[in-house]
């Protein structure tokens, strides 16, 4: 039973909330109620749950002499002893091929982009890691190939307006998680990442105020860009009534919650409780009204009719 459990902590089930990035373009594209899309894009996301399983195994093999350092990173299966790391080889090898036979039966780009995924996160744990700047690109081109994938399984184009959210916000959860390590490493006075030598906390916040002025910026350019027309009756007559409050750009009215959400994380990066994005956007419950605010919000705006996108 405690092996079974190591097997399943090792697999780390807490991070597959990062692959529902796959299905951006499924609900950007205006596709979510085509027949047979949802199943590609469920599928896709099968498959990048089972890669990223596989990375994560081989990242805590590579690292578990340094995790048993880390006053976290020590109660991993692996570094605590609770899992021999042949057993966890075998069990990334078993995640691969499933992510690769479940990736088989979508197009030939999409089987592409997860072993692309599958050796730039390799080389992120063997090489880049230990490079400065590179590590935090590496980390966001995770989330970048996550989007992409879930656009070749459904043969989806993305606007370049969204690629362009897509990079910052995935730069901006990069760079807070090394901000929340550095600070981590500094309080224990340990380190475990070597990267973390060539950062300064000057630096890294910087990052974080760039890349999160950034992702809000780039959101609203969608919105302006990329917003339904206006359809329904109730909006003509708004027109009418007065030019002041014409609605002419519906997705802008999420901005003020990608705000909120951004400013709130970095408030969270600040008070060094962000090394685990994933654990904070479950259980931080103004961030999880906000998200969930934006998700309603981006739904109905697209596909409720009160606007003609698609």
């Amino acid at each position: 039973m405690k092996t079974l459990t190591s097997l399943i902590k090792v697999a780390r089930p807490l991070h597959w909330i990062k692959n529902l990035a796959v299905f951006s373009a499924l609900v950007f594209s205006g596709t979510l109620f085509v027949p047979g899309y949802l199943k590609k894009t469920i599928i896709a996301f099968l498959s990048f749950c089972l890669v990223s399983s596989s990375i994560y195994i081989i990242n805590d093999i590579f690292d578990a002499p340094k995790d048993r350092l880390h006053p976290i990173k020590k109660k991993r299966p692996i570094a605590s002893g609770a899992l021999r790391p042949q057993i966890a080889l075998l069990e990334s090898g078993v995640f691969f091929l499933a992510a690769i036979t479940t990736a088989s039966k979508l197009e030939t780009l999409f089987i592409t982009t997860i072993i692309a995924y599958f050796i730039i996160q390799i080389l992120y744990s063997s090489i880049f890691k230990k490079i400065a700047v590179l590590d935090i690109i590496i980390i966001a081109s995770g989330f970048i190939l996550r989007v992409y994938g879930g656009a070749f399984a459904i043969n989806a184009h993305l606007s370049v307006w969204f690629l362009l959210c897509v990079i910052s916000v995935s730069l901006f959860l990069a760079s807070g998680k090394r901000r929340a390590e550095l600070s981590i490493s500094q309080t224990k006075e340990t380190n475990t990442r070597p990267a973390l030598l060539d950062y300064r906390r000057e630096l890294l916040n910087s990052y974080v105020t760039m890349f999160g002025n950034a992702a809000w910026m780039s959101w609203s350019l969608f919105t302006f860009f990329e917003s339904p027309r206006i359809s329904l009756p109730v909006w003509v007559l708004l027109a009418e009534i007065s030019k002041t409050i014409t609605v002419n750009k519906l997705l802008m009215i999420t901005i003020p919650f990608v705000i909120f959400a951004i400013m709130r994380y970095e408030k969270l990066i600040f008070d060094e409780k962000t090394e685990g994005p994933e654990k904070v956007i479950l259980t931080d419950i103004p961030l999880l009204i906000s998200a969930s605010t934006w998700v309603i919000l981006v739904l109905l705006i697209l596909y409720s009719g009160i606007g003609s996108k698609f």
